[in-house]
C-alpha cells in the first residue's frame, strides 16, 4: 500500500533502523530465536509466539540498550477514555499540511525499562513486534523526525498482554518524550485481556492513545478512534495454500477450532448428527506420534487432517468466540478460501471501518448456532462463489503478513486526517481484477474533456457483415473518431478475414467473445484507452459523420451523461399500475439506446462489476434490455437526465428481417416494459428523468449559407 522510501541516516536508533554494533546483536538474538523455534514449534499457534519469550533474550541484549529505571511512584497514565474521538483527542494540527496528503510517524528508539529494582518491565520484543516497526519505518509514513511526526509508535511491545506488567509498562509509556496523555500515540495489541477475564481491549492503562487491538467488542471499542485489527497467525503465513477454484466443496460446514466452549461444540455436534457427512467437526488430536507437531493436525474420532489444508475442502468455515474475542483462525480460514461463518456476539471485525464483511463472511448470533446449517443453505451458489473469492482476497492483502496489518491500520489513520484524499470503498473491498483505479469517474472530470483525445467505437455484432462494413466505413470518417472496437459476438461463425476489412485511418480491432451475451457490449476492453465510448449497433448505417461529431461535442460538454440519438420513454399505466416502455415519437424522452450513445468508459466497469442484483443474468438471460439497464445504471449515479442529440427519429435497418433482427420479435416490446418493472424494482427506486429538450447544432435550422455551419449534414427525419 506505501511504497518503500530511503533510509534516513538522522535521528535516534530505532530496531527497523540499527547501528552498526546493534545489529550484530540483532542478527546473532534473531538466528538463535528462529532456530529455537523451528525446533520447539513455539509459533505454531500464534498466542505462544509472543507469551512463549524468554528472559534470556533480555539479558542478552541489555548491556546494548539504554537503561530507564522507573520509580514505584512514577506517574501512570489514566484508564483510557472511553469517549474519545477523532475531533477531541485526536491533533490534527500536528499533522500540518502535507502536499502528498501522507500522515508522518515517529517510532520512539527502543530502550530498556526496569523498576526500581532492576527487574525488566516486560520481556523482550517479538518477532511480530519487529516486522510492525520494519513495516512502518521502511514506509511513506516514517519520518525520523520527531518534530515533523503526526503520530508516534512506542518501541515497546504490547502486542500480546500476558508478558506485560500492566502497571510499570503504563508507567513506561508515560517516559516517552512527546507522550502529553497519550494524544496521538498508537499503540498495537492483538492479544489482549488474561485470565480468568480476558477483557476485549488492552489493560494497560493508555488515557488517549488510540488503540490498533485485535479483540475489540462493541463495548469497548472506540468507533472511528480504535482500529480494529486481525489476530495475526503465523500457520497461514508459513503455511502455503494454493489458490482454489470457488463453489462447493466436499464438506458444506467445517468446524478446527480447538479451544472453544463445550456447549458450543455440543450443538455444533449436534448438527452433525443431524446432517451427515456434510458438517466436518474437528478436535485436537490426542493420539498422534512424538515429534508431530500437533497444531498441523486436527482429528476426528481416529481421523487424522491436515491443518489448515483441510479448510479447503470446506465451504463454510466455522469462526467461534473463544477465551479471547479475536481468532487467529480466521485468517487461516480466510487463507482457504473458506467463508467464514463468525459465531462471535459483539466482536468487531478486523479493518470493519473499511472492509465490506458482508461480502466475505455470514455472522450468525451465538443463540442461532442451532439453525447455522439452514441459514447457509439459503444462499446462492453464486454469492458463495464471490464470497469465496473475496474471503481469499482480504486475506492476501490486509491478513497474510504483519506488514500488511500495520499498513492498513496507518492508511485507516491516514484516510480519517485527509479524508478528501481517502481510498474509496471500491479500492479497499475490490479485489485488483475489478478495481480501474486509473479510470478516471466521470463525475470529477473537467468540465470539457480534451478534444484531442477522441472517442472509441464499440459496434456489437453477431453475423450482418455487409451492414457492418457500411457501419465501420461511415463511422469512420468522423474526424474525433480515435479507435474502432468490433465485438464479435458469435462463437459459432470466424469473422472475415483480414482482407476483407474496410481500410479506415484509425486503428480497427476485432474481439471474440466466449458466449453470446448482450452485456458483452459493456465489458470494460483493454483496447478503450480514450474517456469517451460511442456504441452503435451493425445496422446504425443511417448516421452521418456530422451527425455523430456533434454528438461528441456533446457529450464533451456533459461527460456524465448518457448522450445519443433514438430516444425512448417510460410512463406509468394507471390501468395495468406498473410501469409502460414507450417507444412513440413524443415531447418527452427519459433514454437514449445504446445502438447509437455516448458515454464514459467508466459506465463499463460499473454495469460489469457494479450493476445490482440480478440485472446483467436477466438481460443476458432474455437477450434484450441491456441498453435500459445502461440507462437506469447511470442516471441512478448521476441522478441526471439523458441528452437527446439532433431531431432524427428512425433509425431502421434496411435488410434486417424478423429472423435476425431482435427488435422484431413480437415479444420484445412486451419485454421492454417488463425490463422497466424489473430493473426499478432491483433499484429500489425509479431513476429515469423525463426531460422536454435535445441537443441540435446552434446553426441547425437558420438560412445560413452550408459553409459556415460547422455541422450542415445533420440528417432528416
Amino acid at each position: 500500500m506505501c511504497a518503500a522510501v530511503k533510509h534516513s541516516t538522522r535521528g535516534p536508533a530505532l530496531i527497523p533502523r540499527m547501528k552498526t554494533k546493534h545489529r550484530i546483536y540483532y542478527v546473532a538474538l534473531f538466528s538463535v530465536v528462529l532456530l529455537g523455534l523451528l525446533a520447539t514449534g513455539v509459533f505454531q499457534f500464534w498466542p505462544h509466539s509472543i507469551e512463549a519469550s524468554g528472559d534470556w533474550a533480555v539479558e542478552k541484549r541489555s548491556a546494548a540498550l539504554p537503561v530507564v529505571r522507573l520509580p514505584s511512584d512514577s506517574p501512570v497514565p489514566e484508564r483510557g477514555d472511553l469517549s474519545c474521538r477523532m475531533h477531541t483527542c485526536f491533533d490534527v494540527y500536528r499533522c500540518g499540511f502535507n502536499p502528498k496528503n501522507k500522515i508522518k510517524v515517529y517510532i520512539y528508539s527502543l530502550k530498556k525499562y526496569v523498576d526500581e529494582l532492576g527487574a525488566p518491565v516486560s520481556d523482550t520484543i517479538s518477532r511480530e513486534y519487529n516486522e510492525l516497526l520494519s513495516a512502518i519505518a521502511d514506509s511513506d509514513y516514517y519520518t525520523d523526525d520527531i518534530s515533523r511526526a503526526c503520530l508516534f509508535v512506542p518501541s515497546i511491545d504490547l502486542l500480546s498482554q500476558h508478558a506485560l506488567r500492566i502497571r510499570e509498562t503504563a508507567q513506561a509509556l508515560a517516559q516517552l518524550s512527546r507522550w502529553d496523555r497519550g494524544t496521538n500515540h498508537l499503540l498495537f495489541n492483538m492479544l489482549p485481556g488474561g485470565p480468568p477475564d480476558y477483557n476485549t481491549a488492552l489493560d494497560v492503562p493508555r488515557d488517549r492513545a488510540l488503540l490498533a487491538g485485535g479483540g475489540f467488542s462493541t463495548w469497548t471499542y472506540r468507533q472511528g478512534y480504535d482500529v480494529s485489527i486481525p489476530v495475526y497467525s503465523p500457520l497461514s503465513a508459513e503455511v502455503a495454500l494454493p489458490e482454489k477454484t470457488p463453489g462447493l466443496r466436499r464438506y458444506f460446514l467445517l468446524s478446527s477450532q480447538m479451544a472453544i466452549h463445550p456447549e458450543y461444540r455440543e450443538e455444533l455436534e449436534a448438527l452433525q448428527a443431524k446432517h451427515g457427512e456434510a458438517l466436518l467437526i474437528l478436535d485436537k488430536c490426542t493420539n498422534l506420534s512424538e515429534g508431530i507437531l500437533s497444531v498441523r493436525k486436527r482429528c476426528h474420532k481416529h481421523q487424522v487432517f491436515d491443518y489448515p489444508q483441510v479448510l479447503q475442502e470446506a465451504t463454510f468455515c466455522v469462526v467461534l468466540r473463544g477465551a479471547r474475542l479475536g481468532q487467529a483462525a480466521l485468517s487461516d480460514v480466510l487463507q482457504a478460501g473458506c467463508v467464514p461463518v463468525i459465531i462471535a456476539d459483539a466482536y468487531i471485525l478486523p479493518f470493519s471501518e473499511v472492509l465490506d464483511w458482508k461480502r466475505a463472511s455470514v455472522v450468525v448470533p451465538e443463540e442461532k448456532i442451532a439453525d447455522v446449517y439452514s441459514i447457509l443453505q439459503s444462499i446462492p451458489r453464486r454469492q458463495i462463489e464471490e464470497m469465496q473469492r473475496q474471503a481469499r482476497w482480504f486475506w492476501e492483502a490486509y491478513f497474510r503478513s504483519i506488514k500488511a496489518i500495520a499498513l492498513a491500520t496507518l492508511q485507516i489513520i491516514n484516510d480519517r486526517i485527509y479524508p478528501y484524499a481517502a481510498i474509496s470503498y471500491e479500492e479497499w473491498n475490490d479485489p485488483p481484477a475489478v478495481q480501474w483505479s486509473s479510470v478516471s469517474n466521470p463525475l470529477f472530470l473537467p468540465l470539457i474533456p480534451p478534444q484531442s483525445q477522441g472517442f472509441t467505437a464499440i459496434v456489437l455484432t453477431y453475423d450482418r457483415v455487409e451492414s457492418l462494413f457500411r457501419v465501420i466505413t461511415e463511422v469512420s470518417k468522423v474526424p474525433s473518431l480515435s479507435k474502432l472496437l468490433v465485438v464479435w459476438n458469435n462463437q459459432n461463425k470466424n469473422p472475415p478475414e483480414d482482407s476483407l476489412w474496410p481500410k479506415i485511418r484509425v486503428p480497427l480491432k476485432v474481439v471474440r467473445t466466449a458466449e453470446n451475451k448482450l452485456s458483452n457490449r459493456f465489458y470494460p476492453y483493454d483496447e478503450i484507452e480514450t474517456e469517451a465510448v460511442l456504441a452503435i449497433d451493425d445496422d446504425i448505417i443511417m448516421l452521418t459523420s456530422d451527425e455523430l461529431q456533434f454528438g461528441y461535442e456533446v457529450w464533451r460538454e456533459f461527460p456524465d451523461r448518457l448522450v445519443g440519438y433514438p430516444g425512448r420513454l417510460h410512463l406509468w399505466d394507471h390501468e395495468m399500475n406498473k410501469w409502460k416502455y414507450e417507444s412513440e415519437w413524443t415531447n418527452e424522452v427519459s433514454m437514449v439506446l445504446t445502438g447509437a450513445a455516448f458515454y464514459h468508459k467508466y459506465f463499463n466497469y460499473l454495469y460489469t462489476y457494479k450493476m445490482p442484483g440480478d440485472i446483467k443474468n436477466w438481460v443476458d438471460a432474455h437477450m434484450n434490455c441491456e441498453d435500459i439497464a445502461m440507462n437506469f445504471l447511470v442516471a441512478n449515479v448521476t441522478g441526471k437526465a439523458v441528452i437527446k442529440v439532433t431531431p432524427r427519429k428512425k433509425f431502421k435497418c434496411p435488410e434486417c428481417t424478423a429472423i435476425d433482427g431482435l427488435s422484431l420479435d413480437q415479444t420484445h416490446m412486451v419485454e421492454r416494459s417488463e425490463c422497466i418493472n424489473k430493473f426499478a424494482s432491483v433499484f429500489g427506486t425509479m431513476p429515469l428523468k423525463v426531460v422536454e429538450h435535445r441537443a441540435d447544432p446552434v446553426l441547425y435550422k437558420d438560412d445560413f449559407p452550408e459553409k459556415l455551419k460547422s455541422f450542415p449534414n445533420i440528417g432528416s427525419l
